[in-house]
């Protein structure tokens, strides 16, 4: 059972709907590619399913992308489902002791499915998803569409926008297309920032997250509606870039992300 719509997408990558006693909290659509596989699985929430109804699907293995996922209010802890016969798996990038998570590598993307493809005796599907995304990698190394591109990642919130820093996702994908961060000096995979210091930094392009909960197309009004940030060059251009939230996170569809972000940065690249 997956319990975040990272762990979902990395189990239907891996072809594994048929062994998925349900599934739960999507943050965005599953992609066309594969629909019919999630349709095929029980939904049992939204968001979180209560603890109740996620035992009553009777799971052999849990498998999270947050540590929230393990927590009294949902599965419980990851030492009580062991009591009770239940193994789970936690996403090294969700792990709650900050000291544990992995710098966000490529490599350690890969980890992450293999580790599950190796419960699920499917490594071979693994190695082939990784041969396929170190080639796309190689392809966007090559084209650099984001060359001399000043680009922000915004995420969320209008107060203190919340901004891909230089340690996380965002920051893989913009590295990998050949553009700059312009909040690649914060720590960290996110960070709230002033508003004052994006209209400082000036972006060339603005890549926006599209989620259920905070779509790209209310942070462009927003942008567009205030008398400071629509004179941004990125606002003025209209050189938005919307991915989906999930195709923003380490994770299986991250390569996915950098495709999309790579094409539209393409056609922004000063003299083009």
């Amino acid at each position: 059972m997956t319990l975040n719509q990272g762990a979902t997408e990395l189990a239907l990558a891996l072809g594994l709907e048929s062994r998925m006693a349900g599934t739960a909290y999507l943050d965005n659509a599953v992609p066309e590619q594969w629909k019919a596989a999630y349709d095929a699985v029980p939904v049992l929430s939204k968001q979180y399913p209560t603890k109740e109804k996620l035992l009553a699907a009777r799971p052999d293995f849990l498998y999270a992308s947050y540590a929230s996922a393990y927590t009294e209010k949902v599965a419980g802890t990851r030492e009580e489902l062991r009591g009770q016969g239940i193994p789970s798996y936690l996403s090294p990038f969700g792990c709650g002791d900050k000291s544990k998570v992995p710098p966000t590598t490529w490599q350690a993307v890969w980890g992450e499915l293999n580790d599950v493809a190796q419960v699920f005796g499917v490594p071979e599907r693994a190695a082939a998803i990784q041969r396929q995304q170190e080639q796309q990698l190689a392809r966007f190394a090559a084209t650099a569409a984001g060359k001399d591109l000043k680009v922000l990642w915004f995420d969320s919130d209008t107060k203190a926008p919340f901004v891909g820093s230089g340690h996380g996702g965002p920051q893989l994908v913009l590295d990998a297309v050949g553009a700059r961060n312009v909040f690649a000096d914060l720590p960290g995979a996110w960070q709230n920032v002033s508003w004052e210091k994006v209209v400082a930094a000036d972006p060339d392009a603005i890549v926006l997250a599209d989620a259920d909960w905070d779509s790209a197309q209310s942070k462009i009004d927003y942008l567009q509606g205030d008398p400071v940030l629509s004179t941004l060059t990125a606002v003025r251009r209209k050189a938005f870039v919307v991915v989906p939230f999930s195709e923003s996170t380490p994770g299986v569809l991250l390569a996915d992300g950098a495709a999309r972000v790579s094409a539209e940065l393409g056609r922004l690249r000063p003299g083009s």
